[in-house]
């Protein structure tokens, strides 16, 4: 559910992770692509030259240190200002456990040996640590993490406060803190490798590499946006690929039926990108130019359902459907607001959640109007309605027991039944074509459980469709728009959601 469209200016696209710097070393067309990066170097007394890698077609970084001394590192950077939130997904090629090899994300004042830095470190026995040196030349103190075998690892900056979360892929983060660090407004961020003296050269693979300007304090949700990156994911390996950005809100991505495209919106328009050329084209819906996030795509993809906001109807949203390739819309609701979420395989139904005498339930209607059915009655939100494909049930999350949680019922409303009972707050069940799991995306404690704000760490997890222990598939800085809508690929194997930053 998505209570307004989206709007902000800057219709236009920038290249992935572009890097507005002309004075850095990678700005030379003589120097390598590094990527996110601006350059790189080596820090302290290195015995042999390191190297950063940076794969564009895979989105991946090879880093190698030659040996060094205790503090020596080779290091690809970039400079940034103020807050920053940096995340990836790493690895040594190596077999072995050597506790003296380490690698991670830095933030430094500078690059001299001993500048005062936080750096998230991760060793060869997976024992990660906080380490931090709060003045050029004092001593560096160390906090360690509960967590062994991380990979996943992520260092944010909030002021002068600096919060390392890790984990072991699939598990949420466990997050250590030290505060009243001041390094100062610009700041060196970077992928770093350490390879002790007496041991080898040590490389280390990165991907999933995120370098995120997050949302201030002060920003106005609905009023004011962060920058968007559409992307793809392997839902097995967990391997990310950002196949579009701009600098304004794009949201909800929708895989087409025939592989080939998402659909997602913006501005109160729709979007079809195709993903070979990997180039947006709008889609034409006539009068319905405020839809919000709440569209669907029929499972035989030749229509398009869609949550437009008429002023016929004080603003309030209202469900149409839509040619799949664009066309006049037709009425489907009477009343609103009503936010679209599902269709029924057999494509005769649409479920959504509609807000009546002050109750958000779950309703279904039929897909050339009629009366509508309410399927939920519980007391709060009920929300995120999605048919399975054998038509059997439907999954949508419910707030009725104090926290929100992931639900299933019979299509008739009956058999209301509890799936998910954590620490979390979680929305928006996605079904696998083969109607085996489901993808959905969960909210921290923090967060009040009726609400699902833009601009927050989130994560995707996925779970048996039966139910069970749910396991972390993508750690995301998204929320609001990041996946609201039906947006597994036809073959199962992938997602696609949408990442927020702030961008130049």
């Amino acid at each position: 559910m998505n209570t307004v469209p989206s709007r902000l200016l800057l219709p236009f696209c920038v290249p992935f992770l572009f890097l507005a710097s002309c004075d850095s070393p990678s700005s030379d067309p003589a120097s390598p692509n590094l990527g996110a990066f601006e350059g790189q170097t080596d820090v302290g007394v290195v015995e042999a030259a390191g190297a950063t890698q940076y794969e564009a077609d895979s989105q991946t970084y090879r880093m190698t240190s030659g040996q060094t001394q205790e503090n020596g590192v080779h290091l690809a950077w970039r400079r940034v200002r103020g807050d920053v939130l940096l995340r990836a997904r790493g690895a040594f090629t190596a077999e072995g456990a050597d506790e003296n090899r380490r690698m991670g994300w830095v933030i430094r004042s500078d690059l001299s040996p001993d500048a005062a830095h936080v750096r998230a470190s991760v060793p060869g026995n997976g024992q990660a640590a906080l380490q931090y040196r709060r003045a050029a030349g004092d001593s560096t103190h160390e906090i360690q993490s509960s967590v062994t075998g991380a990979n996943v690892i992520q260092l944010a900056r909030d002021d002068s406060t600096y919060t390392m979360a890790v984990a072991r892929a699939g598990n949420p983060f466990t997050r250590t803190e030290v505060s009243d660090v001041a390094l100062g407004d610009s700041v060196y961020v970077g992928l770093f490798v350490h390879s002790p003296a007496e041991g080898s050269p040590e490389t280390a693979t990165f991907r999933n590499v995120r370098i995120v300007t997050p949302a201030s304090d002060t920003l106005s949700q609905y009023d004011e946006y962060l920058g968007s990156r559409v992307e793809t994911m392997d839902v097995e390996s967990g391997h990310r690929t950002v196949v579009h950005e701009e600098p304004r809100s794009l949201q909800a991505p929708n895989w087409t039926p025939d592989g080939e495209s998402l659909i997602y919106n913006s501005d109160g328009l729709l979007y079809r990108f195709d993903l070979d050329t990997r180039t947006p084209k709008e889609i034409d819906t006539g009068f319905a130019d405020a839809n919000n996030n709440d569209h669907v795509i029929s499972f035989d993809g030749e229509q398009l359902g869609i949550s437009h906001h008429p002023e016929s109807h004080d603003g309030n949203s209202i469900i149409y459907t839509v040619p799949i390739e664009g066309g006049t819309p037709t009425q489907v609701t009477p009343n609103g607001p009503s936010y679209l979420h599902g269709w029924s395989p057999d494509g005769n139904w649409l479920t959504y959640t509609g807000a009546r005498n002050g109750e958000y339930d779950i309703y279904k209607i039929p897909v050339d109007g009629g009366e509508e059915v309410r399927l939920t009655t519980a007391e709060g939100l009920d929300d995120g309605s999605e048919y399975t494909p054998d038509g059997e049930h439907i999954y949508f999350n419910s707030v009725r027991t104090g926290s929100m949680e992931i639900w299933r019922m019979a299509p008739d409303g009956s058999e209301q039944e509890q799936l998910t009972d954590d620490r979390f707050n979680n929305w928006f069940p996605h079904v696998s074509p083969d109607g085996e799991s489901i993808v959905f995306l969960s909210y921290r404690p923090s967060v009040p459980p009726g609400d699902h704000p833009f601009y927050k760490q989130v994560y995707l997890r996925r779970m048996p469709t039966d139910g069970g222990e749910p396991e972390v598939i993508a750690y995301v800085y998204g929320g609001q728009g990041t996946i609201n809508v039906p947006s597994w690929s036809p073959d199962g194997e992938q997602i696609a959601f949408v990442s927020n930053t702030g961008m130049e």
